[in-house]
């Protein structure tokens, strides 16, 4: 088929590859085209908008930032809904707001097109080895179509819904996540204080009742001081605040969203917003310093 991509950052080249490799013929776009050179090499197209990129193809993917980048790259004045003729279905795997996912919809409706929020979760690790968890909403039977492209890319996919329902489940996965790599950082910092080797800890830990993804992923790269994006601070921040702005929409306090998003926004003040979600333990370490007043049992 011909597919468009746009986003070919850590984890949209990866799932660009998978399609390339498959087969497909790839066109491209990206806010920086040495990111998509790999893919271009290997044969895909490059073309200088979105809507250029939607002209060519039968189905688009994109995989951006922000829930900005996701609105101008659709329905921007060069965006893949400005095309003419635009692609026949849209199929945005941004992590965004489920709102602009059913605002996506309505206008690609207009124009003849079929949309699809379909987020992921698996970091770079899951991009790179086509095991994502693929998140979806829209119509049925789209996805049903799309699905076969998709299965390229991850392993456990499903529908979840109408229009935003892909994005609000993958509010309910950065929830869990949030929760859980706070648990990870805090578990790791205790066995340092304690004079434990990490990795030993992560390997017992690991494979009984707290084992995890982040604890067997993240761990690992936090024992070892390797704090290099998968998935950059900055991004979890985003989807933390999604988060919370739906759930104070929906009446509910989560106040462990609420810490752990507090926490995250001090990593990105000390400069670390482009690191991986591991660097919460830089963090955590900031506050535990040795030797200051107030430290240990008797004050």
């Amino acid at each position: 088929m011909k597919i468009g991509w746009i986003g070919t950052g850590i984890m949209g080249a990866s799932m660009a590859g998978h399609l390339q490799f498959a087969g497909h013929e790839l066109f491209l776009y990206n806010r920086t085209l040495d990111k998509a050179k790999p893919l271009i090499d290997r044969g895909g197209r490059w073309c200088d908008s979105p809507a250029a990129v939607a002209s060519a193809s039968e189905i688009v993917f994109t995989m951006v930032g922000l829930p900005a980048d996701v609105e101008e790259t659709c329905l921007g004045p060069q965006g893949i809904l400005a095309a003419d003729p635009p692609c026949r279905i849209l199929v945005d795997m941004t992590t965004s707001e489920p709102a602009l996912a059913r605002r996506i919809c309505k206008s690609a409706a207009k124009k003849g097109v079929f949309s699809l929020d379909a987020p992921v979760s698996g970091g770079d690790v899951g991009a790179r080895n086509a095991t994502l968890a693929i998140m979806v909403g829209g119509e049925r039977m789209i996805f049903e179509e799309v699905l076969p492209l998709l299965r390229h890319m991850g392993k456990n996919i499903a529908w979840m819904g109408g229009p935003g329902a892909g994005q609000h489940t993958k509010m309910c996965n950065q929830v869990l996540i949030a929760g859980t790599i706070i648990g990870v950082c805090e578990s790791l910092l205790y066995a340092e204080r304690a004079g434990l080797d990490g990795q030993a800890v992560i390997d017992i830990i690991g494979k009984g009742a707290a084992g995890s993804w982040s604890i067997n992923t993240l761990g690992p790269r936090i024992v070892q001081g390797d704090f290099r994006p998968g998935f950059y601070v900055e991004h979890f921040i985003k989807d933390m605040g999604i988060a919370l702005r739906e759930a104070e929409a929906m009446g509910l306090a989560l106040p462990g969203l609420a810490l752990v998003h507090q926490l995250y926004v001090a990593v990105k003040a000390h400069g670390h917003g482009k690191s991986g979600t591991q660097a919460l333990m830089l963090a955590l370490r900031q506050l535990n310093r040795p030797g200051q007043k107030g430290d240990g049992p008797h004050g």
